[in-house]
């Protein structure tokens, strides 16, 4: 081990920052929060402790099972709509009647470098029931004015519309980059068969896109159980849209109960490793990973 360590030292120097941050800043927090996570602490006066009654908590805690319900529900949704949408975008990015390309890549990422919060305070404006454009259009064609963010029933739509729209942008560019390396011939070939254009997409690009969606997959995964922004600033009545991570920081920040919250966290993280581990273990029995 020490042999190998002086012979290549300098790759180790140099990758060294990055375990050092990955120490500081993520694995000591994430060993501390399971070690709160069995006390009663208000962050201030000092721990109590109280073995597994956090995690008892949650199973009376009519907040954590909306807000775990909220958040199922907008993972699912987000990576239906964030997967077919990026795909769909790329596609029309990579083809070749389509002309302007620089000006509509431009445009198409623009939505992801803008502020979550600024966004989440125009769509909030947006869906606003009683002079929100939406309503507006919906007016204007006939239809009922809609409460978006005031009924239990419509408040988890306008979320998973901002967040659709903000995590678009990153996977069209990852999936165009998968695009733009599959061969020309694969296609030149298909057509001299006489296969449709639905027939390539399906039995060409959707095969070849496997590993890169399956990696699309995954993280919007992570992103939409660690969503946090969008439910917080278009905040709906009660925990009716609260997502699992905006539950968290209230817990933490609002009632200070530090504990619980960092009982919430742990939960939070054994979830994505659960769901993490079935994909793998479904992309593996595929055959291919």
């Amino acid at each position: 081990m020490l042999k190998t360590l002086r012979k290549h030292k300098w790759p180790y120097l140099f990758i060294c920052p990055y375990f050092i941050l990955f120490l500081v800043f993520q694995l000591v927090p994430t060993l501390w929060t399971g070690a709160i996570s069995f006390f009663e602490w208000d962050g201030l006066r000092a721990p109590k402790w109280i073995g597994l009654k956090n995690y008892a908590m949650m199973l009376n805690d009519y907040m954590f099972k909306d807000a775990l319900r909220n958040t199922f529900i907008y993972w699912i949704a987000t990576a239906i709509g964030v997967l077919c949408c990026a795909l769909l975008i790329a596609c029309l990015l990579k083809s070749g009647a389509l002309r302007g390309k620089r000006f509509f890549k431009t445009v198409t990422f623009l939505p992801y470098v803008c502020a979550s919060v600024a966004m989440g305070l125009i769509f909030k404006m947006l869906f606003e029931e009683n002079a929100g454009l939406i309503n507006e259009i919906i007016v204007s064609l006939g239809g009922p004015r809609v409460p978006w963010l005031t009924s239990s029933k419509t408040a988890r739509i306008p979320v998973i519309v901002l967040h659709v729209w903000r995590l678009t942008p990153w996977y069209t560019l990852i999936i165009l980059s998968g695009l733009l390396n599959i061969s020309p011939e694969y296609y030149e070939a298909a057509t001299v068969d006489g296969a449709t254009g639905a027939q390539q997409f399906f039995k060409i690009t959707l095969p070849l896109l496997g590993n890169i969606l399956f990696f699309c997959f995954v993280t919007v995964t992570v992103d939409s159980w660690k969503l946090f922004n969008e439910s917080y600033v278009l905040a709906g009545p009660g925990s009716s849209n609260m997502s699992l991570f905006q539950l968290m920081y209230t817990s933490a920040f609002t009632t200070f109960k530090m504990g619980y919250a960092s009982a919430l966290g742990v939960v939070l993280i054994a979830i994505l490793l659960t769901i993490s581990v079935i994909q793998f273990i479904v992309r593996r029995r595929q055959g291919e990973l």
